[in-house]
């Protein structure tokens, strides 16, 4: 497709159209509009992109992208230490920030459990879950994963290892107004804030 464009624009059209959620038409409109803005804004926008690369970091205690680690929540002496949320991804602990209802720590996965796609348990941040869970401070554990298949079968991993391993923290989940096969970074915010708020035990 567009094979009549300049190279230099093909080739940005190209890298855009690999963007989540970017076709080949949108990437043009964005590369076209690139063109027409001022150069200093453009160099300023691929400065900004090298440095996301070069100045982000991941933090040592949640998982989460920082630009130093600990993170700026994992450093918040206000937080409550008891009580650790377990989420799959960057998206969800943003997600739980944006109700404000949720005062404990985080644990970013990197992922969830998923056997078509040879996602196995060596490739989530399971070791530093169990060095969270091993300091002894953590007295309930809410798993905040969504209710799609692979997340269901992430739960269920988790359940059996903490229940085995530590059996005196509390395993809670999310309450269930969130629809099933919907990824928790697609609730909207009420209904998070509501299966926060009424999580279950499990």
């Amino acid at each position: 497709m567009f094979e009549n464009l300049p190279q230099p624009l093909r080739d940005v059209v190209d890298h855009f159209s690999k963007l989540p959620g970017l076709g080949p038409k949108s990437a043009l409109k964005i590369a076209l509009y690139l063109l027409e803005i001022p150069e200093h804004k453009v160099r300023s926008l691929g400065e900004s992109i090298i440095s996301l690369r070069e100045n982000l970091t991941i933090c040592e205690r949640c998982g989460g992208f920082a630009d130093r680690s600990p993170c700026d929540i994992c450093l918040d002496p206000t937080r409550d230490d008891s009580k650790l949320c377990v989420v799959s991804d960057w998206d969800g602990l943003m997600l739980f920030e944006t109700t404000k209802i949720f005062k404990g720590r985080y644990l970013i996965l990197g992922g969830l459990l998923s056997p078509l796609e040879g996602k196995n348990p060596e490739h989530l941040r399971i070791g530093l879950l169990k060095k969270r869970l091993s300091e002894g401070k953590v007295q309930e554990v809410i798993l905040a994963l969504g209710s799609t298949k692979d997340a269901e079968l992430t739960e269920s991993f988790l359940r059996d290892l903490i229940v085995s391993n530590y059996p005196h923290i509390q395993l809670t989940r999310l309450a269930q107004g969130i629809p099933v096969g919907l990824e928790l970074k697609y609730v909207d915010h009420e209904s998070l804030k509501q299966s926060i708020r009424y999580r279950q035990k499990l």
